[in-house]
């Protein structure tokens, strides 16, 4: 086949709308020509009739033309016992052949909406893909180490210095921290904003977890949550365990923490979602985690506070349909390289048509 041939994407994707259409107008015409069939042979027996009555006034004169008239009268009943079976007979094809049709759009739609669904979700696991290397790659840095292993005023000055600068850089982080052993904030990136050094973190679970990584190899992925000390911004903090002499195997002597700063970086994902203009104000595009709590909203509505109940029967990808015509499109994080996911989903709820 010739690259003039190929077929249109538009109009593959128009297929079953168009099947769904067809048998709707053609059912639809159908019923319209038995129809006018029933009417014809109506409008015959009447005549059928008055020819019999005028028949039998006439007597032995319209002997004859009563005969025709009870003829055309049987005819035109016959007729119409053929329409109504020919009509109960289409009417159950025509009904099998719109529910595959409404099958079909059904199928292309919601499998879209799942494509749409996993890209959202590769998008947000390739940019925390990156949030893992910066962490892991920074905690290696000299001024970290140096103000880690020894937290005198100039080495952590230092280091708040030269956090300052990968901050100027990389602005979809919120602030970077140096904590010590014990959990005590020692350096963070921007002092003048987020007086933080002091703090403790030592409860913290991303703090806990990165104490005891095996290797420089391996970080923390905490949970998405408003942080108090960062005036209550929703961050996913990364966490690695600073290393004697920035090696991979070298003694821990703290923990090294950025908090991404989520809710704007989640929220153009889910709004970068390509719908077509008559979906948007019937859709919502969601990132939930395992727990089906919502973490980022195409229309800002039950970030951290609203739960999906999400029936995926442990499928990776699908959607589901509710006996309100509700389509649920779902698709499970895959991970991208050394970033594993954890357990989220992109989610696209949208309303039928109305």
């Amino acid at each position: 086949m010739s690259p003039s041939a190929a077929p249109d994407t538009r109009t593959l994707n128009a297929a079953p709308e168009r099947v769904a259409e067809l048998a709707q107008a053609v059912g639809s015409e159908v019923r319209s020509r038995i129809g006018t069939i029933r009417a014809i042979t109506r409008s015959t027996r009447m005549l059928a009739l008055n020819a019999q009555i005028e028949a039998a006034r006439a007597g032995e004169h319209g002997r004859g033309f009563l005969v025709v008239a009870q003829e055309v009268k049987e005819v035109s009943r016959q007729i119409e016992t053929i329409a109504e079976g020919l009509g109960a007979a289409l009417a159950e094809r025509l009904q099998v052949l719109e529910t595959i049709g409404q099958t079909m759009v059904q199928q292309v739609r919601g499998q879209r909406l799942a494509d749409l669904a996993l890209h959202a979700i590769e998008i947000i696991d390739r940019n925390l893909y990156e949030r893992t290397c910066d962490v892991r790659w920074w905690a290696t840095d000299s001024a970290v180490v140096g103000a880690a292993s020894q937290p005198t005023p100039e080495q952590t000055a230092y280091a708040s210095r030269r956090l300052g600068v990968i901050l100027d850089a990389y602005t979809v982080y919120l602030d970077i921290w140096i904590c010590d052993p014990a959990g005590r904030v020692i350096a963070n990136g921007r002092p003048q904003r987020w007086q933080v050094a002091g703090l403790s973190v030592a409860e913290q679970p991303w703090f806990r977890s990165a104490l005891s990584l095996a290797s420089g190899d391996e970080y923390v992925a905490g949970d998405i949550a408003p942080n108090p000390a960062l005036d209550g911004a929703t961050v996913a903090p990364f966490a690695t365990a600073i290393r004697a002499n920035g090696e991979k195997l070298g003694a821990v002597l703290g923990v090294l923490v950025v908090h991404f700063d989520w809710g704007p970086q989640a929220r153009t994902v889910v709004r970068s979602v390509r719908l077509a203009p008559d979906e948007v104000q019937r859709t919502r595009v969601l990132i939930i985690d395992r727990q089906g709590l919502v973490l980022a909203s195409s229309d800002d509505h039950g970030v951290l506070s609203e739960r999906l109940v999400l029936d995926h029967r442990g499928q990776a990808s699908g959607f589901l349909v509710d006996a309100r015509g509700v389509t649920t499109a779902f698709a499970a994080s895959p991970g991208y390289e050394t970033y594993r996911g954890q357990g989220w989903f992109g989610c696209i709820v949208q309303a039928p048509y109305q």
